[in-house]
Formats: structure tokens, C-alpha cells, sequence
């Protein structure tokens, strides 16, 4: 006897034995509402529905069975040459995370996302690849249990125990015998074999540079891992620049690749992911122009600053020059200059915008375009020589050339630092005009703008007068190659990318320093190089990388000439770990590579925030590009992957984040906690102890808000199912969800009314027991249906063809949304309401029409609500199985619907029984005409028993239909003009139409 069914005779009592639940790791009550019983005998059904305890039932199967219980389809198919071809194969994947110990709403979303499309390809008869796996290196873990004073290996992996039973408690379906951790040596042992496979190929260098120190974190940071107002994204500690050495990635060696095969990309990708890795790329084309500059006193020694811009036509408005902090001109007058010294010691806690500049007192240049022109007077002066934050020391050449007329940051800098009276404007948006001005293009200070658009250049710029900028520039930088000042080059924002951090909780660099040998790669039959086990002070609190002073794991022999030598201490970042992984769940227990070349493909669908656009992202195609090239990947991948370009994800879904609702004091604008807000009335809270209304808002999810939620707390209360759904159901996959908890009790009322469907097709069933039986077999034959429609539609009653055509097309616009619009998956759970909604008003009459369309509901719905749609699917098909003893397939088993008609047959149903309409217009009847029947379920449960005219939905669905008639088209398009109608008017339940122009 199944447990969630009771005799209905039986006195009514819950299938609980207390009021209390544990499910995840949260003891909740269980909410009044939701208490629905659900046990039954054989012959009786409750009508109770208990989401919390059918949860119960099919996770604890799942966990038991896996994802390939012997009722799983064969790995092989008929063709309709009777021949066999393999199944097709999807990769699905959701960004692994980061062991924290809890879910958050974010993870609950990209779960259930990838969730419903893994369960739709399985049933659609894919062999599907759905794993999961843990983020586990990093910053994040080491700093809590140094908080902790605990190791944090020990600390992860009690992590990742608590997260992978709340991951189970959404019924989330992953291929848990491909689970990794980043932190296992299995795992980073190959991530040290691709690290030397770089190092090999001249890919991996270490070098010293300017980089990014966190003095907080005691370690160097990326580029992408600092702010735009120069703090660390981790620890928010002020970033200072620091000279030292450190390990990189030639990811430029790959540049040109990542570009262009963005283009691959597009459909795939969201445009603006697309855009922001193009623009994180930032392959620009200019010149490069070099200015002559005079050091030390009295003229001194003569250098060369050379300066790439993409507007060379502005050369004549040129007012300075500035160079970045870290510039050798820079570093060599702070030897002398302690005003210098004590300004880059500030500089460096300045915002990278910020305004600031210090004019080096004996440094000055000049104008190129001087050698050119002797006429121009204004293009002789002396240009000064400022040393400013804005600009970047690692692009171009750390120098940038000053004009204020064209350039919003140069005209604010200019006017900080200069204090100008005038303005030169080189470039205008007309052609210039025979002038006798004393001074053409020139305008006051005060009144200035910069002019950022291209133009014609003024008559301020001698020969190049009156061209246009592109011209001018091109002719410009053509005189600047003769005189050897000037060239044509492209220049790049993308830099290598730096990979090593001093720090312990990551995978060691397997590199042997030794003072013979030097830089010494491991050996591939000594990886995996292990981190030592951590214990002592530096788990009370002690900064810094505590490998560095463990003598017993730094000193060991080098693999070269067996001397004396010493293990790098630094480990790599945790990009490296995440630029791969997704290879990895391919071949998970391959031992001696990374995973094997018969296993090789790209993601199929990937999953994750908008937040890994472009860090993530851009390592992970670099990495890919790189190992297609290797000989781990196919033959064929070595000219151009396996279908293409070698990129790792054919299709990219950015989810949107997750925001919580906040009550603050409209007073005084403090964040109020729910506990303080009065919600006995949702439509009015009032702050308790007062009548004041707070302020109600959706924000992003965070402590100092009071606005966070626990999925496991809302599974816990409302069920995976109805929480899931909420989460699809709340807006579209790209787009912010503002997550209202209290609106999860219309996914409730669907869910009941559902259930109340296949309790009644049940009940129908049993009672008209000879009218319908099916064999088992029936249920997972691949024709998607276990019984065919009548041969004759012509036969079907109103309520069944009604249904039909409804079936039909909520099957098609799912299956649409699914595999080819999956950002509209909100609308799948409108689509499976409305066919709740047909089924429920108006049921069909034939018991195997009944069958066909609750069914097909049932399976539509199982990749959303996979215990719900499990346990109605058992008990609508015990009803009526030919072998009483014959177990039930489970809803996974069978496979996904197929259209229930051809387009014809939909056309023929659709225009049985159309309704006549009648159209007046200006209050005279013009035509009558035939148009097709509307089917009842497009109106909501709102509308039901709704007295009055039709919907404006339904209004508009009669005009379209009238439109596309031959006399709408001549009254209402050709004899009138439609777009000028003032009014149309619907009566009579839409049997009359009065058209008013």
C-alpha cells in the first residue's frame, strides 16, 4: 500500500506524527494550509494533498535509485528504417559553488533552471550529463577557519556534507558519481598537469611586476579581482601596487582567437555578455606617436614618451602629457624629488578617476607634429609634464596624451591642475568657414566642453584644415612615419593573466627552485604536489602564507641534479581550478590524465550569474583553446575543435539576481527586521507600536538589510515543488527576481487544483474500469502517448476537442520554450496552469481523451515539480494498467509528449464550431463571418464564473481572427483606415462587434 493514500472513512489525521518536520537542517512547523493528508487503501484516495510528504517519498527514492533506474529507456533507438542510432547527448551544467555551508536564493534559482532543462532532455530521450561538484580553493575558506582555529580542509568538507543533502532537499537531479572538489588531491593534481603543460610551452612565466597587493589578505590579486575605485573585491582592503615576482598565464598568446570566435558565439550567448568580453579584450586601433621630452634642469637629457590614441586628428589640441605612477621617467625623478615621493606614497589610496596631478618640475615635451609644421605658433610651446593616477600604468606605455577640447577626463584634469583661461577646439561638427578671427577655436574655460565626437578639423591645424577627422588623422600619422614620430599599430586591454597567490588554501605551483638548475618543473610521476596539513599559530589568527615557513614541505631535491632545492610557495588562483572542471565531470576517475580524448564536448547549455561574464568566462575559453590544441583533445579538435571554434559553452544562461523585500523607517531610512514590522495585514504592514506604513522595497539579498532567505526554510514550508515553481513562475530567467514568499500561495492553489484533476480522472477510471486499460509497455513506448486519439476526430465531442487543441498546443509552446527560449520559462508555468484550468472547468467526456490530456500534463510538468507530477503520475496510471500487479513506471521513465495533431488536423478542429460574428461599423452592419472557436482555457482562474462581456484578451483575440478574414480586410482595412478606428466595442459574448472611425 502506498503510504500517502488512506481510506476516506478513516479518522482524519495527518502523516505526521508531531507537528514538527526535519527536512535539510532546519526543524520548521509545518503551515496550516499545506497539512494535507495524502494515505489511502487501495480503493479510496484522499483528497488532501501533502506536498512536504510526497518530498520525503521521491527524494528518498532518488537518492536510492540514481538517475538510471532499470525503467530508464535503452541507450539506442529505432529509426524508421527499423535501423539503430545513438541516443543524442546534452551537457548541462550549472556553475559549481562555493561550499559556504548554506544555500542561497541565487542557488536555488540556477539550480532549479538546470534542474528542469536536465529532466527535459532525459525525457526527450537524451543521454544527459548533470553533475555537480564544489569550488573549494580559496580565500573564503581559508579566512573562515583561520576564524574558526580549525584546518580548512576539515571545514570545506563539512561544508559540502551539509550543502549536497540541501541541494537533494529541492530535488535537484545531478549525477552524483561525477562529483569533484577542487581541493581534492585527485582533482589538483591535474590541475598542476595543465599548469606544466603551459609551463612547457612557454605559456606559464614567472616575471616581477607592478601588480595588485592586498595587504589585508597578504597576497597579489588580478586585475579583474580590484575595483573600480582601487579595493580588493575580497577582503574591500585599499590595493596597493607593489613590485614583485609572480607567476602568469600567456592568455595574450590567444587573443586573436578569443576575439574572433566570439562571433561563433552570438545566439548562443547573451549580447551583452558577448559585448563585455569584446570589450575586456579592447582591441583598438590607433597610432602610436612619439613625443620628444627634455629632463633635468636646463633642457638635460633628451627621451622619448611614446603614447597610443585612437584620435591622432587631435594632435593639434594636445595641452600636456601624463604618466602613470609606476612610470620609469616617474621612478627616476623620485629619486630626487621627496615631493614626488610623498605624492605617489598618497597616490596610491587614490581612486583611479580621481582628478589629482603632480607636474614634474623638470620635465617637459613637445608637440611631434613641430618637426612637421613650422607655421602653427601654438603647437611650439613647451607641453608639461604631470604624473596622474587615471592613467594605467599597463596600458600602451603607461603615458597618455592630454586634450582637454576632446576629452571630458583631459578638460577636468586641465582645469584641477592648469587653471586655464582658454580652451583650444581642434576638431567642430561642420566643416570650418573662411575665418579672420584672432584667434580661431578657442573658447573660454568657463564655458567649455569637451567635443568627443569625430568632425572637421579647425583651422587651428595648418595643411589638415577642413578634413575629416578620419581622414586627418590617417594623413597625420603618414607625415609623423616619415619623420620617424609616429605609426599605425592596434593595441590590446587584455594582460596576461596572474595566477599565483601567497597564500595556503589553493593548488601548489609544481615548480623545484634551484640554485643550480633554476625554475625546475615537477615530474608528472611526483604529482600530485599535496598541501601539508596546517596546525599551530597560523590557525589562531596569523596572516600570510604559512607554506613559506614550512621548512619539512619547502625543502626537497631537485628533480634535475638531485641538490638542494625549494618547492615555489605560492598556489595558484581559484580561476585556474574553475577554467576546467567542466572536463573533468566528463572523465571524473581518469587517474592519469585530466580526462581521455573519446570523451571530450563542450557544455551544451551552461547555466550561472552575470557577475562570471567576464573573469570566469574569458579563463575557461582561454584554457579550452589551449588544451584543443593539446593532444588530450581529438584529432579533430586540432583544426578547430569538435564542431568549430574551440569554445568550451555552446549556450550561456545568465540568470538575473535575486532580491529580497526590505522595510525600512521612512523617517530616518533604517532597514527595519521583519520581526519589527506588523504583516497581519500583507496589503498594509505597519512598523509595530505605530501607525506609520514603512517604506517597502526589493534589494539585493544581504544581512545589514534583514531581507535574506533561506531556500531550505521555504522548501522546508511549502515544498521543493511548490518553491521551485514560485522560482520559475516570478519572472524571466534573465531578469531580477524579486522574491515574494507570500505569492507562493498561487502555485499552491495550482497544485490543488491539479491534484483535484488526477483524483478525479482516477476515480473515473476505477469506476469505468472496462472502458480504458493500458499495458505497461505502453507507457514508456517512444511515441510519447500510451494511447493513440481516435481515428476519427470528427467523432469527438465539444469538451474533448476543446481539450485536444489545448493539449496540443501547451505541448508545442513548451517543448518550444525549453529547447529553443529557455529565458521564458516563466511562461511554461503559465502554459501549465492554463491546461490545469481546461481540464478542471470543463473535463473531457471520452475517458481516453481524459487520459490523453491529463498525461501529458502530468509529464509537461515533471522537470518542475518532479515529486508532484511523480506521485499523480503512480496514482493515474494504477487506474487503469491491464496487469493490477504490475508496477508503475515512474513519470521519468516515460517519455516526453509529443503534439497530439498534425498542423492540419489543429487547423480543422480549430474551425469546428467557430462562432458567427457580426461587425457594424459606425452602427451600420457591414459583414457577418465565421471565425474559428476560442478555446476556454486561455482565461485565468480569476475569470472564472466571471459575468459580463468577453476579456480584453479575448476582445483581442476575435478582432485578429476578424482582420484576417477577406471582408475584415476590405471594411476594415481597405473602405476605412484601421489604424485611425476611435473605438471598437464588444457585446453580446462577442457575437457583435461595433467598429467606430
Amino acid at each position: 500500500m502506498n503510504s500517502f493514500f488512506r481510506p476516506r472513512l478513516s479518522p482524519p489525521r495527518t502523516v505526521f506524527a508531531q507537528g514538527r518536520l526535519r527536512c535539510g537542517f532546519r526543524p520548521c512547523r509545518l503551515p496550516a494550509p499545506m497539512r494535507f493528508a495524502t494515505t489511502s487503501a487501495p480503493d479510496s484516495i484522499s483528497r488532501k494533498l501533502d506536498l512536504l510528504a510526497i518530498d520525503r517519498k521521491w527524494q528518498e527514492k532518488w537518492k536510492t535509485d540514481g538517475l538510471s533506474p532499470p525503467e530508464a529507456p535503452v541507450t539506442e533507438q529505432r529509426t524508421g528504417g527499423g535501423a539503430t542510432e545513438k541516443k543524442p547527448k546534452s551537457y548541462v551544467l550549472s556553475m559549481f559553488p562555493y561550499p559556504s555551508g548554506t544555500l542561497h536564493m541565487g542557488h536555488l534559482r540556477v539550480y532549479t533552471i538546470s534542474d528542469v532543462l536536465s529532466r527535459f532532455y532525459r525525457m526527450r530521450g537524451h543521454e544527459v550529463i548533470h553533475p555537480m561538484g564544489w569550488d573549494a580553493f580559496g580565500l573564503p575558506a581559508e579566512n573562515a577557519a583561520i576564524e574558526r582555529g580549525i584546518n580548512p580542509a576539515d571545514w570545506t568538507k563539512e561544508n559540502i556534507t551539509k550543502m549536497k543533502e540541501q541541494l537533494r532537499s529541492i530535488s535537484a537531479s545531478f549525477d552524483w558519481d561525477r562529483e569533484l572538489a577542487t581541493c581534492a588531491p585527485e582533482f589538483y593534481e591535474h590541475t598542476q598537469r595543465i599548469f606544466l603543460m603551459l609551463y612547457k610551452q612557454g605559456l606559464a612565466y614567472q616575471a616581477e611586476a607592478l601588480v595588485n597587493y592586498d595587504p589585508v589578505d597578504k597576497t597579489v590579486l588580478a586585475n579583474e579581482q580590484v575595483d573600480a575605485n582601487g579595493f580588493s573585491w575580497r577582503s574591500g582592503a585599499k590595493v596597493e601596487q607593489l613590485n614583485l615576482k609572480q607567476w602568469f598565464f600567456r592568455i595574450t598568446a590567444f587573443k586573436e582567437a578569443l576575439l574572433k570566435d566570439l562571433d561563433s558565439l552570438s545566439g548562443g550567448w547573451p549580447d551583452r555578455v558577448v559585448s563585455m568580453q569584446r570589450n575586456w579584450l579592447g582591441k583598438s586601433y590607433g597610432a602610436k606617436v612619439t613625443f620628444p621630452v627634455s629632463v633635468g634642469e636646463g633642457g638635460g637629457a633628451q627621451r622619448d614618451i611614446n603614447v597610443f590614441t585612437t584620435r591622432p586628428d587631435t594632435l593639434y589640441g594636445v595641452e600636456y602629457l601624463a604618466l602613470s605612477l609606476n612610470h620609469p621617467i616617474v621612478q627616476a625623478a623620485a629619486q630626487e624629488d621627496a615631493g614626488l615621493r610623498k605624492f605617489l606614497e598618497e597616490a596610491a589610496s587614490l581612486p583611479p578617476d580621481s582628478k589629482v596631478g603632480y607636474q614634474l618640475p623638470t620635465v617637459s615635451a613637445s608637440n611631434p607634429l613641430h618637426i612637421i609644421d613650422k607655421e602653427t605658433t601654438h603647437i611650439a610651446q613647451r607641453l608639461p609634464v604631470f604624473v596622474a593616477p587615471y592613467v594605467l600604468g599597463d596600458y600602451g606605455e603607461g603615458a597618455v596624451m592630454g586634450v582637454p577640447g576632446h576629452d571630458s577626463r583631459d578638460l577636468a584634469f586641465f582645469k584641477d591642475n592648469m587653471n586655464p583661461e582658454e580652451i583650444a577646439i581642434v576638431v567642430q561638427p561642420e566643416r570650418p568657414a573662411e575665418t579672420k578671427e584672432a584667434n580661431p577655436g578657442v573658447v573660454s574655460a568657463s564655458q567649455a566642453e569637451a567635443f568627443t565626437q569625430e568632425g572637421f578639423l579647425t583651422s587651428r591645424c595648418w595643411k589638415y584644415q577642413g578634413l575629416h577627422s578620419r581622414e586627418a588623422g590617417e594623413q597625420i600619422v603618414k607625415d609623423l612615419i616619415r619623420v620617424e614620430h609616429g605609426d599605425f599599430v592596434e593595441q590590446w586591454r587584455l594582460r596576461d593573466w596572474l595566477i599565483s597567490r601567497q597564500r595556503y588554501w589553493g593548488t601548489p605551483i609544481p615548480i623545484i627552485h634551484c640554485g643550480d638548475c633554476g625554475s625546475v618543473p615537477v615530474p608528472d610521476d611526483q604529482l600530485p604536489i599535496e598541501l601539508p596539513k596546517i596546525e599551530g599559530e597560523w590557525l589562531k589568527g596569523k596572516r600570510g602564507n604559512p607554506l613559506e615557513s614550512n621548512e619539512e614541505w619547502v625543502h626537497t631535491e631537485c628533480p634535475k641534479c638531485g641538490g638542494s632545492a625549494r618547492r615555489d610557495t605560492d598556489t595558484m588562483d581559484t580561476f585556474v581550478d574553475s577554467s576546467w572542471y567542466y572536463l573533468r565531470y566528463l572523465d571524473p576517475a581518469n587517474k592519469a590524465s585530466p580526462f581521455s580524448p573519446s570523451k571530450v564536448r563542450p557544455v551544451d547549455v551552461y547555466v550561472g550569474g552575470v557577475e562570471h561574464a567576464i573573469l570566469h568566462l574569458l579563463y575557461a575559453r582561454f584554457i579550452y583553446k589551449f588544451l584543443s590544441q593539446s593532444e588530450l583533445f581529438p584529432e579533430i579538435s586540432h583544426a578547430g575543435s569538435l564542431a568549430g571554434p574551440a569554445e568550451p559553452f555552446k549556450t550561456l544562461l545568465s540568470q538575473g539576481m535575486v532580491h529580497g523585500k526590505t522595510f525600512s523607517d521612512p523617517s530616518t531610512g533604517r532597514f527595519l527586521h521583519p520581526s519589527e514590522v506588523d504583516l497581519s495585514s500583507p496589503d498594509k504592514p505597519l512598523i509595530k507600536g505605530t501607525e506609520i506604513t514603512p517604506s517597502v522595497s526589493f534589494e539585493k539579498m544581504s544581512k545589514s538589510k534583514h531581507n535574506g532567505v533561506d531556500p531550505t526554510s521555504c522548501t522546508s514550508t511549502y515544498g521543493a515543488d511548490a518553491t521551485r515553481a514560485h522560482v520559475l513562475f516570478s519572472a524571466p530567467v534573465s531578469e531580477v527576481l524579486e522574491w515574494d514568499e507570500g505569492k507562493i500561495v498561487g502555485i499552491e492553489r495550482w497544485f490543488k487544483r491539479l491534484w483535484k484533476v488526477v483524483l478525479d480522472a482516477n476515480e473515473r477510471f476505477a469506476s469505468e474500469s472496462a472502458s480504458l486499460r493500458i499495458n505497461r509497455s505502453d507507457l514508456t513506448a517512444p511515441s510519447g502517448h500510451a494511447i493513440p486519439l481516435p481515428s476519427s476526430l470528427e467523432s469527438l465531442g465539444d469538451n474533448d476537442v476543446n481539450s485536444v487543441l489545448f493539449t496540443h498546443r501547451t505541448i508545442s509552446s513548451i517543448t518550444h520554450c525549453i529547447e529553443h527560449n529557455p529565458y521564458g520559462l516563466n511562461t511554461v508555468i503559465s502554459d501549465l496552469t492554463k491546461l490545469t484550468n481546461t481540464l478542471s472547468s470543463s473535463a473531457p467526456d471520452s475517458p481516453q481523451i481524459l487520459y490523453l490530456c491529463v498525461s501529458s500534463l502530468l509529464r509537461l510538468l515533471a522537470p518542475v515539480a518532479p515529486g508532484l507530477s511523480s506521485e499523480s503520475w503512480e496514482i493515474l496510471n494504477r487506474a487503469v494498467l491491464s496487469d493490477p500487479a504490475a508496477s508503475v513506471p515512474t513519470v521519468f521513465d516515460c517519455p516526453w509528449p509529443t503534439p497530439l495533431l498534425s498542423p492540419d488536423q489543429a487547423d480543422a478542429l480549430s474551425t469546428r464550431g467557430g462562432q458567427t460574428v457580426a461587425v457594424q461599423i459606425n452602427g451600420k452592419l457591414r459583414f457577418s463571418v465565421t471565425i474559428p472557436r476560442r478555446l476556454s482555457a486561455t482565461t485565468t482562474p480569476a475569470d472564472a464564473g466571471r459575468k459580463g462581456g468577453p476579456t480584453v484578451e479575448e476582445q483581442a483575440w476575435i478582432i485578429d481572427r476578424l482582420l484576417d478574414t477577406e471582408e475584415g480586410r476590405v471594411w476594415l482595412r481597405e473602405k476605412n483606415d484601421w489604424e485611425k478606428r476611435r473605438r471598437v466595442i464588444v457585446v453580446k459574448g462577442g457575437k457583435l462587434v461595433n467598429v467606430v472611425f
